[in-house]
């Protein structure tokens, strides 16, 4: 087994201490094995046994490239305009937690999450999603109402599959909304935030598909499934996007333990498409299907109600019932939804629902504050973006990468001239370059604008400062101008505006 050279030093440190202890005890023998152990590692220390460390990322990690980190931000200022529209607040909270305050909360899915290890007499784990840390944000600051978002990563101990969008590091952007108010008012909202996002992205058609907890237990009460078993059975049907129905049907059966008949009871319900009934339709047939459990006749009003708020909205050509949808997140408890792109193989790109005693479970006194949100999945979005800017113009990627507007050259050297010039520029707040040479030449320079498509260039050199004149480039049209040295900087923002 390798061990690191920060592995052995930390080993020696502690054998050393051992060491004077036992020399203290006067443990005689105990300190020649100590000293044997302290040369052993002293030893493969000074050999060349120690292995040569190779640099590489985590399985499920990955590092960004400047051009992918221009469509990050890309992506992250669409999105947050959205937010911000819709009148969100920003947040922000730990990326650790104690470890109770996120254990038990996921269902199944609490064996991904991370723990840290002990280090201050807490145990932490790394945060799985941004909606657990949020409830507890509420709960510590007695918060009533809030309408927030954030952004930032979160961690899962998951198999990798970095090509279709599943990592071990990822970032969250969710928007949720805190508080106490008329029925599905806020979950329209939140789903016209997700409609909004979708829409700007412009990559390709979309569906939202709804559904809602009350009519799945609704549906399993029905068929017979014990409430004990409920969350365990909706978290098999979660799986749906990535198994076939066959072999959900197995794991129910094989490993929840329900009978077959039950099993096949559940997926005539949940094999129903809005392909084959429309929304209404298929609320008619659960009504009369299920309408006489009281769980499931509430979850059909409660969607009912949120469709004719979308139609206000104008969001329901994007919407689909699907009763295949489940959120196998134990958390949830109302209207649940997910959104994928028609044409893409990336899963799902927008989730979220709402969760009413999430933060309740953090509140001394058992508070409640009722909750409703939705987590858009970057990573998928970003791979999907990426995809699109490539096949439309690689070089416009480039251009992304660096936002420089004004680039300062110079024959010559002049390069204190320079210096004065781009400082000035910098002071009217343009991003400015130059570059890092006392003499360059002006044909590399030139180059340098034309592979990061900096639109201008600024142009000096002894016979323009001579005349009091400065040259300026439009580096796409290769066209110069000369204006004087006084007009330099509202030439480049009156040229800027106008670009």
């Amino acid at each position: 087994m390798y061990t690191s050279k920060a592995e052995l030093l930390q080993q020696l440190e502690e054998w050393e201490l051992k060491h004077k202890e036992l020399l203290e005890k006067e443990e005689d023998n105990e300190v020649i094995l100590a000293r044997q152990k302290i040369q052993s590692i002293k030893e493969t220390l000074t050999s060349n046994k120690t292995k040569k460390i190779v640099a590489k990322v985590p399985k499920g990690m990955k590092d960004n490239l400047p051009r992918e980190m221009a469509v990050r931000e890309k992506v992250f200022k669409l999105i947050i305009e959205v937010f911000k529209r819709h009148g969100a607040v920003a947040i922000d909270t730990p990326v650790m937690e104690l470890k109770e305050i996120l254990v038990d909360k996921y269902g199944e899915e609490s064996k991904l999450i991370y723990d840290v290890a002990d280090q201050g007499g807490e145990l932490c784990a790394l945060r799985y999603d941004l909606t657990v840390p949020f409830a507890r944000f509420v709960a510590t600051h007695k918060i009533d109402n809030i309408k927030r978002y954030h952004i930032a990563k979160v961690y899962r101990r998951d198999q990798p599959a970095i090509e279709r969008g599943r990592f071990r590091e990822f970032y969250q952007c969710d928007f949720d909304i805190a508080g106490i108010y008329d029925p599905l008012l806020p979950d329209a909202d939140c789903l016209r935030v997700v409609y909004e996002i979708m829409q700007s992205l412009e990559l390709g058609d979309f569906i939202i598909k709804i559904n809602h907890r009350k009519i799945l237990n609704g549906l399993f009460e029905y068929c017979g499934v014990p409430a004990a078993q409920f969350r365990t059975i909706c978290s098999s049907i979660d799986k749906l996007d990535k198994s076939s129905w066959e072999a959900v049907r197995k794991e129910m059966i094989e490993v929840k333990g329900i009978p077959a008949c039950m099993a096949d009871q559940i997926g005539e319900f949940i094999n129903y498409r809005e392909k084959d009934l429309d929304c209404h339709q298929l609320l008619y047939t659960l009504s009369c299907t299920l309408g006489n459990t009281d769980t499931a006749k509430s979850g059909i009003l409660e969607i009912k109600m949120l469709f004719d708020y979308l139609q206000c909205f104008g969001v329901m050509d994007r919407i689909s019932f699907d009763l295949s949808l489940a959120r196998g997140l134990d958390y949830y408890t109302g209207v649940i939804f997910e959104t994928i792109f028609t044409d893409a193989l990336v899963g799902s790109v927008a989730g979220g629902g709402r969760y009413d005693d999430l933060v309740g479970r953090f509140s001394k006194n058992g508070r409640k504050v009722p909750c409703v949100g939705v987590s858009i999945g970057v990573e998928r979005i970003f791979t999907l973006m990426e995809a699109k800017l490539f096949k439309l113009d690689a070089e416009k990627i480039i251009s992304r990468e660096n936002e420089t507007e004004v680039y300062v050259a110079s024959t010559h050297g002049c390069v204190e001239e320079r210096l004065k010039i781009v400082a000035e520029l910098w002071d009217a707040g343009i991003k400015t370059e130059f570059m890092y040479k006392n003499q360059p030449k002006l044909l590399r320079q030139f180059q340098h604008c034309e592979d990061l498509r900096v639109p201008l260039c600024v142009i000096i050199g002894p016979a323009e400062l001579e005349e009091g004149q400065i040259i300026i480039r439009d580096v796409f049209l290769r066209r110069d101008e000369k204006v004087n040295r006084s007009e330099l900087t509202s030439r480049i923002l009156a040229k800027l505006n106008k670009l």
